[in-house]
């Protein structure tokens, strides 16, 4: 599964001297104001926690502006309803704990947030950015393999400390432990532990796990509706994995009444967060199309709702538009 602009392109920008010379002057003097003031700076200790946060708009200049004078902060712009965004999100927060200090999440539901989201030409989500010193940068969007986004984040962690002299935060694994103890946990239901297993396979990139996972958990409680949406979501980024994007658009484009490539060419419009695109690219599909071809449409329209979710209004005004082409 191959992400669409997954590049450190932006950075490119960021290279012209002049630029990179005051960038580096606004860190280091926001390093000596926050040293002087006695507060985090540079080398200051916060904990774990501390280093995956929520950003909305009236925060967004101290959470990210100020702090990316310190550390780079990497963006995740997400939804509730994006399934994708369940995907990813869950991996760029373990990668956040695991890279210790070296960069901050900072989360931001787009709904909640449309200026923002609008500020950074969001087309799709998820989507990632950064920013380093108080720049800018895109660095890709949707779904993406683990090994693509950790190159990704060392480039930018490269960028900023050798451009800007961001060394990153110093994380005082001591400050968890002595945080207040955690309320009583509610009992766990009788599918959690297959559950937890599935959404664990995901985040390992065993998809074919996860897969198995879902389906031993909907083989006892068939109406399971968070297995039937995980097992949704696994078997579409089962399906995209191996894919060449750039292959199976051009195919696509190439071939609008070849039912197999418009429907991998779906697949992968729904990974990148292009709801719209991959619900009208099938209903187009059952249009132009017959017999075993068009039912393969429909079916594989059937699925993306499922993974999208019933409630979905996208999936509500897509399944009129079918019932049109049907009836």
């Amino acid at each position: 599964m191959q992400p669409r602009n997954m590049s450190m392109s932006g950075v490119v920008d960021l290279a012209a001297v002049k630029a990179a010379q005051e960038a580096k002057a606004k860190a280091e003097q926001a390093r000596a104001e926050a040293a002087r003031q006695g507060g985090g700076g540079a080398g200051s200790a916060v904990s774990p926690a501390s280093l995956v946060i929520d950003v909305d708009e009236s925060g967004f200049e101290r959470d990210v502006l100020q702090l990316s004078a310190e550390v780079p902060v990497v963006i995740d712009f997400w939804a509730e309803w994006c399934e994708p965004c369940k995907q990813l999100s869950p991996l760029l927060e373990r990668l956040t704990r695991e890279y210790n200090g070296r960069f901050v999440l900072a989360k931001i539901d787009v709904d909640a947030n449309q200026m923002l989201m609008q500020q950074f030409g969001v087309q799709g989500i998820p989507a990632v950015f950064a920013v380093v010193a108080g720049q800018a940068l895109p660095l890709f969007q949707g779904a993406a393999p683990e090994a693509q986004i950790r190159q990704t984040l060392d480039q930018l962690i490269q960028v900023g400390e050798e451009r800007f002299g961001l060394t990153g935060l110093v994380v005082d694994a001591d400050a968890e432990a002595a945080a207040p103890a955690a309320e009583t946990a509610v009992p766990a239901g009788p599918y959690d532990a297959l559950l937890e297993a599935a959404v664990q396979a995901l985040d390992a990139g065993d998809l074919g796990g996860a897969v198995q996972a879902y389906k031993n958990v909907l083989s006892d409680d068939p109406g399971n509706t968070e297995a039937k949406l995980g097992l949704a979501q696994a078997e579409l980024l089962q399906r995209v994995q191996d894919l060449d994007p750039a292959a199976v658009r051009k195919d696509a484009a190439e071939k609008p009444g070849d039912v197999p490539a418009q429907i991998a060419a779906a697949d992968l419009d729904l990974v990148g967060g292009h709801v719209e695109d991959a619900f009208a690219r099938l209903i187009d599909a059952v249009k132009r199309t017959a017999g075993d071809d068009r039912d393969a449409a429909r079916v594989r329209l059937l699925e993306l709702f499922e993974v999208v979710g019933g409630d979905d209004p996208r999936v509500t005004s897509a399944r009129t538009a079918l019932a049109r082409v049907l009836f």
